[in-house]
């Protein structure tokens, strides 16, 4: 996919066996960044909430025997510090952080003095200055290497998608921000896999520059999120479908 980032991988880390078949299955599809989640905040507890720190070996793993890099969510300061630790390529914020500038300014005092990839989700809220802060929280600990990942906002009516795609707070995202590249997670939108490639493309459409998309060697038996992750196969079919407009 010459131009486009494209991050792709199991929602949650659920065994070293799992993410390191996820990978091997995915890593001729020019995939920039390998992702899963290790830590995973979730709404109500009893749930999934990953395996944390154990599965970073898993991880590194990944990087060693696929070539690709690697990437999770981080929510506090000793997941970074782990994660620079360990030599991860990128982390993202994900958007139940976004939304709170303490927990934000904690990651960019972290990440200061850093050359890792840093990629800032929309917060669950719909706020614009929120999301724009966080880009300059971490701009003023000197961090550049910053990109934007669009996964919309949730439903309050009825819907097909789990999430409002509103991609006019993307559009103005890119006006405030002109130098990030801006992508789409057309998982979290979609909710459901069958609406992914649809909502892919029409990130496309308006001009993103790559897309995040949940992949998992089995996603029927997935801990997190089994309904809206795609397999090898399916993300191999959407990549290679994919309209990319000049």
């Amino acid at each position: 996919m010459k131009g486009l980032k494209i991050i792709s991988g199991p929602c949650s880390a659920e065994s070293e066996e799992q993410v390191l078949r996820t990978a091997l299955a995915i890593k001729d599809l020019d995939i920039d960044f390998f992702r899963a989640g290790l830590w995973k905040p979730r709404t109500r507890p009893g749930c999934f909430e990953g395996v944390g720190f154990e599965g970073i070996p898993w991880m590194q793993r990944v990087k060693k025997e696929s070539g690709l890099k690697i990437c999770t969510e981080v929510a506090r300061r000793e997941h970074v510090e782990a994660c620079l630790e360990a030599g991860f390529d990128m982390l993202w914020i994900g958007a139940r952080t976004t939304v709170n500038p303490f927990q934000v300014q904690e990651l960019a005092e972290a990440l200061k003095g850093s050359d890792v990839a840093v990629y800032v989700k929309n917060p669950v809220s719909r706020d614009l200055e929120l999301w724009a802060g966080a880009v300059e929280r971490l701009r003023n600990q000197g961090i550049e290497n910053i990109g934007l990942i669009h996964r919309g906002f949730p439903n309050f009516g009825k819907s097909v998608y789990r999430n409002a795609t509103e991609w006019q707070v993307a559009v103005k995202m890119r006006m405030l921000f002109p130098g990030l590249p801006v992508i789409c997670d057309p998982s979290h939108i979609a909710g459901d896999s069958k609406f992914v490639p649809g909502i892919a493309q029409e990130a496309m459409d308006i001009g993103l520059d790559g897309l995040m998309v949940e992949c998992h060697i089995s996603p029927e038996s997935a801990l997190s999120d089994r309904s809206q992750q795609l397999t090898p196969c399916q993300l191999r079919e959407l990549l290679g479908s994919l309209n990319i407009r000049s």
